[in-house]
């Protein structure tokens, strides 16, 4: 399945319009639009559109979009350079904006290159315990579509409020229905600041995401993503933090970073 098939993003006789059904498999539990999937969907509409590979891509979430509405996603280009353009979608449904989002997109050919962080040492997938969902098993939404599988941190039933060394947790992902590397994958993947603030605090804290920027670096193939997440601080009800995605190899496919609202789960 392609990214495209797996939002379920319909495009229109006008290229820079989309539309997303909201539907539950795009959802959190609460049923609601999953940050991730609002940024992918946004993303496949301005590769698309554009006809350019995302750099980076930055959304706000302004509010809430839930089954069974219809989100329309408007594509302008202010700028198309040579080799980059740069663009903004902007979703909403009816009159109410849901999030908006910037990006830069293209590609340029320069022989240096590098990565200069390393893959933290994590047990690989196969050897790491799946992490259990939060809501029930028939609770149709995003999380029935990934495996989880827990590479650093704690199980719900751990947590002691003991604060997790350096704030550092990790989660190997794959999603059968999305087997290549894409931005708009990654994009799902990177929303995962939420759930390394619990880590970090040891304490059934999650919350919603304020924002969700993703820088890409190499698309490469790999089943399995590693999500190594670093929470960074949690103040004035508001956590900060940071996600490195790696490839099964090692290599760095992207980073996300993330300011959320804090909230006690109940």
């Amino acid at each position: 399945m392609d990214p495209v098939s797996f939002f379920g993003l319909e495009a229109t006789h006008n290229a820079h319009r989309w539309y997303l059904p909201i539907v539950p498999q795009i959802c959190t539990g609460h049923q609601f639009l999953f940050g991730g999937c609002g940024l992918g969907a946004a993303i496949e509409a301005l590769e698309h559109t554009t006809g350019r590979p995302v750099v980076w891509a930055t959304a706000q979430y302004l509010s809430y979009a839930r089954p069974p509405s219809v989100m329309d996603i408007d594509v302008t280009i202010p700028v198309a350079g040579r080799s980059i353009s740069q663009a903004r979608a902007v979703a909403h449904v009816g009159d109410t904006e849901i999030l908006t989002v910037n990006a830069a997109l293209g590609d340029r050919s320069l022989d240096a290159r590098g990565q200069m962080i390393e893959m933290p040492v994590v047990p690989p997938p196969e050897d790491c315990v799946d992490r259990p969902r939060r809501f029930a098993d028939d609770t149709e939404s995003i999380m029935t579509r990934l495996e989880l599988r827990l590479a650093l941190g704690r199980q719900f039933d751990d947590f002691d409020g003991t604060p997790l060394p350096g704030g550092r947790s990790a989660l190997w992902a794959r999603v059968a229905d999305l087997p290549e590397t894409t931005a708009a994958k990654l994009a799902i993947l990177g929303d995962y600041v939420p759930f390394g603030t619990q880590q970090a605090l040891g304490l059934q804290i999650g919350g919603n995401s304020l924002d969700n920027t993703l820088r890409v670096v190499r698309l490469v193939p790999t089943e399995w993503v590693l999500i190594d997440i670093e929470v960074h601080a949690l103040e004035r009800g508001f956590a900060h933090g940071l996600v490195h995605l790696w490839a099964q190899d090692g290599t760095l496919l992207a980073t996300a970073s993330q300011s959320t609202i804090a909230r006690e789960w109940t």
